[in-house]
């Protein structure tokens, strides 16, 4: 299809054509772009910002011919905003210690930076109609004639600027800049990044991309309000399956409607949404039940004893790092997908690693979350620890499940705090008295022999909380690749008499180590038989 036409096309809503229109000039764009701008990531945020705003307005382009003059013009309109309001980001000292490490060696990032540093001003010194002419040269291969179009001049103008310009630089800066510009250049996915919005309804917005482009949770995307002069920034937090994710704004979207475009930064979210946002976002994606219901069995004893789900009800998971995040939530999303109780899980997923959770959950083999009787929506935790305060603050779920780092160093898996997780049925008496008295007793004996816990004057007592830190841990299945031990399922029934015969004594004579990462009591009294457990 010529030129003219995917541009006719694309100016009557076709976004196919569109795409076909991005990917011919995006390497154009970004040269372009960076001749200003004079820094990659930025180069790459204006021509996306360019071509939302091309999209928005095709339609009035009278003449598909002149779209390359049309589209420089945006371009360039999108570099100068970014030279006015850029300035010098100023962090204070105190604050270094929470800037995350970047994963390449420090002499490495240097001489990167200097080489880089070193090709911008070389490119700084030429004159405007060199600069332009040079950097689309080198950013992608760009023909002569591909130039001569897209900056509407002849082709022996081209050919003249491209000699200035290289007869001003050393042969050895040609090099070097030719090799920078081409290992920053665009991806050439660029054009796969475009979506457009399905639905807007208050802080919540579901947009439809490639299905073979889908961007991953905790992923940006950027929408741009051209009548308010403003982009609105998205937070993926849901993949629906058939090239649909769902996300949340993190400011008004009353301008947004179905039909706008959005592209795909790539990039993952450093804004956590507010404590206040995510209780209106949580009765937007999933009311919670509020009413304490049916509990919904996961056959994970420190769950169905201490933190019950409710049926049809919803979850946070209030994650931290190394404390088994992702593994929690998959093991969930496994046990419970495949039955009729709906189950809506809120993932506080924290950050660092040197990989982003979407390449993590890739590598792992892990599913999106959203897997038939159960929706997960992902969403970046605030930093800090989970003190009793910040957790008290999700009241608009009907679980709260806290991860404890402390306890993964201990060993104990899944790392569920039963100290300060907590469950709306546990509030009720719909789960029966046996339940809430076991429970009662557990957190009772628990909280007043936690690990690290000074000694006591009852070793019994003591003992008994051991066993139950103990008997908490369990095999999950999408572990046993890790742990190469089968996954355990106990019966709420079992997981209760586990705990109850522990804490009245009935085990007193069976070692610690017989309780650790294991089944129901008698899987406990096997182990104990065997000659390795005394």
């Amino acid at each position: 299809m010529d030129l003219e036409a995917s541009v006719r096309r694309a100016a009557n809503g076709d976004l196919d054509a569109f795409a076909d229109v991005t990917r011919r000039y995006q390497h154009m764009a970004f040269g372009y772009a960076l001749s200003f701008v004079r820094d990659f990531q930025q180069a790459e945020d204006v021509v996306q910002e360019a071509f939302i705003a091309a999209w928005h307005g095709l339609p009035s382009l009278a003449e598909p011919a002149a779209f390359a003059a049309w589209l420089r013009s945006i371009v360039r309109h999108h570099a100068h905003r970014v030279l006015r309001r850029k300035q010098l980001e100023v962090v204070p000292l105190s604050a270094v210690v929470a800037i995350p490490a970047d994963v390449v060696r420090a002499d490495h990032r240097l001489e990167r930076d200097q080489e880089i540093g070193t090709v911008f001003s070389a490119i700084a010194r030429l004159p405007r109609t060199l600069r332009e002419v040079v950097v689309l040269f080198y950013i992608h291969d760009c023909s002569q004639q591909d130039i001569a179009t897209f900056l509407s001049l002849p082709v022996t103008t081209v050919n003249n600027r491209l000699h200035a310009a290289r007869t001003q630089l050393k042969k050895r800066m040609v090099t070097t800049m030719k090799d920078t510009l081409r290992a920053h250049q665009l991806p050439d996915d660029f054009a796969a990044r475009i979506g457009w919005i399905v639905r807007a309804r208050e802080n919540v917005v579901e947009v439809r991309f490639d299905p073979a482009s889908l961007p991953d949770v905790l992923t940006e995307l950027a929408v741009s309000d051209e009548s308010r002069q403003r982009a609105v920034t998205l937070q993926v937090v849901q993949r629906l399956g058939n090239g649909v994710v769902r996300c949340v704004a993190t400011s008004p979207i009353s301008s947004l409607s179905a039909g706008m475009t959005v592209m795909s930064s790539r990039r993952e979210i450093a804004t956590p949404v507010s404590r206040d946002a995510f209780d209106r976002i949580v009765h937007l994606l999933a009311s919670s039940s509020l009413a304490p219901g049916t509990l919904v069995p996961t056959g994970i004893k420190v769950i169905d004893v201490m933190c019950p789900l409710v049926a049809g009800g919803t979850l946070a998971i209030a994650g931290e790092w190394k404390a088994g995040t992702a593994v929690l939530l998959e093991e969930l999303v496994r046990r419970l997908s495949g039955g009729t109780d709906r189950v809506s899980i809120f993932t506080f997923v924290p950050g660092g690693g040197t990989m982003t959770y979407g390449e993590m959950m890739e590598k792992e083999g892990y599913s999106d979350g959203t897997v038939g009787a159960v929706q997960t929506f992902f969403f970046r935790r605030e930093d800090g620890p989970w003190t009793p305060e910040r957790l008290s603050t999700l009241t608009g779920v009907d679980v709260v499940i806290r991860l404890s780092e402390a306890l993964g160093q201990l060993g104990i898996y899944p790392a569920v705090d039963p100290l300060t997780s907590r469950s709306r049925l546990l509030e009720s008496s719909t789960l029966g008295r046996e339940h809430l008295e076991v429970a009662d007793r557990v957190r009772e004996s628990l909280a007043r022999f936690a690990p690290g816990a000074p000694p006591h004057e009852n070793p019994l007592a003591v003992g008994h909380a051991r066993k139950l830190w103990r008997f908490f841990a369990q095999p999950f299945f999408c572990a046993e690749p890790y742990t190469r031990r089968p996954g355990v399922t106990v019966s709420v029934t079992d997981a209760l008499r586990g705990c109850r015969e522990i804490l009245d004594g009935v085990h007193d004579d069976v070692p610690e180590e017989a309780f650790y990462f294991t089944g129901g009591i008698t899987d406990v009294l096997s182990a104990a038989a065997k000659p390795h457990a005394s």
